[in-house]
């Protein structure tokens, strides 16, 4: 039985819902007429940036973007995936299971036959924060399929679909930071890199809620 969900807006209630009372966002593939919510539909990423539509509605986007993303995309600046409304995004961020329960993990058993991990390095874990990140800069990296967010206009953290405190935010970070610079010491600079994460770690904590936000 599905647990009590936030009310939605008015462009994620007109999506159709799976058995359990989710809505289905709209960039979910359907496999045999059932959506899996871990599979990207064909063409949707495309239709997507091509259009300026919303990930989770379908939408039309407007001057404002909202990125769903995790901590450590705080950090570097980039989404595997392209932007929402941010009446969507914050809806996502209090409503999905995974984004709303830190210790639940990915289910990666039993995907169907052709799926492919997203480009860019993918840190396959649940930090136990989201961020919506609305901007007004974000671009498609000219040769992979990442976005830069762009420089924020707002930022907003969640734990367990409500507004996230500081210290867990932090947490978020902190914890991620050994995966992010055991990568930046693969680079053929590795100094540099290391230098260059630390400047994009530092930026990332003038972006955490105030103390004693919640």
């Amino acid at each position: 039985m599905t647990r009590a969900l936030p009310t939605p807006p008015p462009r994620i209630a007109r999506l159709p819902r799976n058995r359990s009372g989710y809505p289905v966002p709209w960039f979910v593939a359907w496999i045999d007429g059932t959506p899996d919510f871990r599979v990207i539909g064909t063409g949707k990423l495309d239709d997507a940036v091509r259009f300026r539509l919303c990930w989770l509605c379908g939408g039309h986007l407007g001057a404002n973007a909202a990125f769903v993303i995790g901590p450590m995309c705080a950090v570097n600046r980039v989404s595997p995936e392209p932007p929402s409304h941010r009446d969507c995004a914050t809806y996502a961020v209090r409503a999905c299971p995974f984004l709303t329960t830190p210790g639940m993990r990915r289910r990666d058993s039993h995907l169907p036959e052709g799926t492919t991990d997203p480009d860019g390095i993918m840190i396959c874990r649940n930090p136990g924060v989201a961020l919506v990140w609305v901007s007004r800069t974000w671009r498609m990296q000219p040769h992979l399929r990442l976005f830069d967010v762009g420089d924020p206009t707002e930022t907003l953290w969640y734990a367990e679909s409500r507004p996230a405190a500081r210290d867990e935010a932090l947490a978020g970070i902190d914890s991620g930071m050994p995966l992010l610079r055991a990568e930046a010491e693969k680079d053929p600079r590795p100094r540099a890199a290391l230098v260059e994460l630390e400047l994009q770690y530092e930026r990332a904590l003038t972006l955490l809620p105030d103390a004693g936000a919640r």
